[in-house]
């Protein structure tokens, strides 16, 4: 596994270009120019790897792109020692830019190829989310309570489940919408069964999966 000069040369530019589009948490931006991201994908070509695009990793599924992920850490407001919930562990992307921020992940994939993949590639990158496989709308209720949870797939509704296993005073990141698109969304759980909901724009992922999802 290759990281080069030129790789990290790449990383930087890319930094500089979703600085230009908003983010602007200094460990979000670090994050990302710290992870190999070619690394995840199923070929190394450079010119999709450090592009801001999305790109498929294998069963229906895409690593998104890096625009996409930055925005999503900045919404959850991290701390360090927070427990964050990831729904969609995919390429294992979003769980390391989480981990370099310093918090307890737990990652949920639905995909049996996917979760055995990050399983056995992220802790030779020297990441080490707590990985499991099931329904990510069921969540981990033995673990719970989680001070934010991040969805990384369209979710057509809010999963009660992990409504439910969020704490108080906690964030939820959710893409929410039946369609090609979806609007992102936080949720903040400001007392058992109140909440503050407020938009940021649309995104497109691809859709949640629930029980029938192939293994």
């Amino acid at each position: 596994m290759v990281d080069n000069y030129r790789h990290k040369g790449l990383r930087k530019k890319l930094v500089e270009l979703i600085k230009k589009r908003g983010i602007k948490n200094k460990q979000v931006l670090k994050a990302i120019e710290t992870i190999p991201r070619h690394l995840f994908m199923n070929s190394s070509f450079l010119e999709f790897a450090y592009e801001d695009k999305p790109f498929p990793i294998g069963s229906g599924q895409t690593i998104s792109q890096p625009y996409t992920v930055a925005f999503q850490t900045e919404l959850l407001e991290i701390n360090p020692e927070d427990k964050v919930l990831e729904i969609g562990t995919g390429s294992g992307y979003q769980a390391c830019v989480l981990l370099e921020l310093g918090v307890k992940v737990y990652s949920i994939e639905r995909q049996k190829k996917l979760y055995q993949r990050a399983k056995e590639f992220l802790p030779s990158l020297g990441y080490n989310p707590k990985l499991f496989f099931g329904d990510g709308n069921k969540g981990l209720p033995t673990f719970a309570p989680f001070d934010k949870i991040i969805i990384t797939a369209g979710a057509p509704i809010v999963p009660d489940n992990l409504l439910d296993q969020l704490k108080i005073g906690g964030i939820m990141v959710i893409p929410l919408g039946r369609n090609n698109t979806q609007i992102m969304k936080t949720i903040r759980k400001i007392a058992h069964s109140r909440y503050e909901e407020k938009e940021h724009g649309t995104f497109r992922f691809v859709p949640l999966l629930g029980d029938k999802a192939n293994d």
